[in-house]
């Protein structure tokens, strides 16, 4: 699959990805908007710009390896493993339904595309360790690349992968958290206090980076940035607005776990459509701009 660091392009794709979540959710009558609208830049840079993978040959044998920890989060995954091409985008409006392959968390050996089955929170940077080592010990050069939630930082079996990751200097594993700042009860710093997770990881000796997750750009420069880091596994917290793009949505814990109904799901289709219209005239702006640019410059060569 041909990668692409166009921010027009990446960002259209995040687009694309937002509005079918919402479709799909409406077809299923259930599942997580919050995290999948609030992940959708990073899914977008992941499967478009930085993971090594075939959408035609999912058993590739030199491909990375992604991993979804937070599962309920998967409508967002469907979503951007359907844009990329793993399977028609038609069948998004399966998600959930009595036989679908697209069931209401990852199930590893009814979709290729899967790494791995997600369910219970916490376990899946455990996975992601395990796969990793295991590259390192084949002299594999693959990556793995795992997603988790800030909220799943309540669990112990985390912190025992990211010792484990931390003593084997695993710095062929990558992970994104989604620091939304909810989970279903409401908020992360009422539930259980999870202060600095930047300090908590640096202090279990791992590169962490953090920045907006929002932000297609700032995600692919931090990718970049791990390249120069220290030989260790890297933590890029991911700063997102839970819900992003359905202003209703944004910021409101009800929406982790709730499908919207008819009538708001059209209206989240609607304002989704003018925030396209929105991108596409600032970057052909953007584009005028830096013609006009370039025609100035090649004027005063001539005078």
């Amino acid at each position: 699959m041909q990668k692409t660091n166009d921010l027009k392009k990446l960002n259209l794709i995040a687009n694309t990805i937002r509005q079918n979540i919402i479709r799909m959710l409406l077809a299923a009558g259930t599942g997580h908007p919050g995290g999948s609208l609030g992940m959708a830049d990073v899914f977008t840079a992941l499967y478009f710009s930085i993971l090594n993978h075939d959408p035609k040959k999912p058993l590739w044998q030199k491909r990375d390896s992604l991993i979804l920890s937070n599962g309920h989060i998967c409508p967002v995954l469907y979503a951007t493993m359907a844009e990329a091409g793993y399977f028609p985008s038609e069948e998004l409006l399966t998600l959930r339904k009595l036989g679908s392959r697209l069931q209401g968390h990852p199930h590893r050996e009814t979709l290729a595309g899967l790494e791995t089955t997600s369910g219970p929170l916490g376990s899946g940077l455990s996975q992601a360790a395990g796969m990793a080592i295991s590259l390192k010990m084949d002299k594999k050069k693959s990556r793995v690349f795992c997603v988790m939630s800030d909220g799943e930082h309540d669990e112990g079996n985390t912190w025992e992968a990211v010792l484990f990751a931390a003593k084997y200097k695993l710095n062929n594993l990558v992970c994104f958290m989604d620091r939304n700042n909810i989970q279903i009860d409401g908020l992360t710093e009422d539930i259980m206090p999870l202060n600095s997770l930047k300090k908590k990881y640096e202090a279990f000796n791992w590169n962490v980076l953090e920045i907006n997750g929002n932000e297609i750009s700032e995600i692919l420069v931090a990718f970049k940035a791990v390249h120069r880091l220290n030989d260790a596994p890297t933590m890029i917290i991911c700063n997102v607005i839970p819900g992003k793009g359905v202003s209703f949505m944004e910021n409101d814990s009800e929406w982790h776990g709730k499908a919207p109904n008819k009538e708001q799901a059209a209206q989240a289709l609607a304002e989704l459509e003018q925030q396209k219209e929105y991108l596409l005239k600032s970057f052909m702006l953007k584009s005028f701009k830096r013609i006009k640019q370039q025609i100035k410059k090649k004027n005063r060569g001539i005078q």
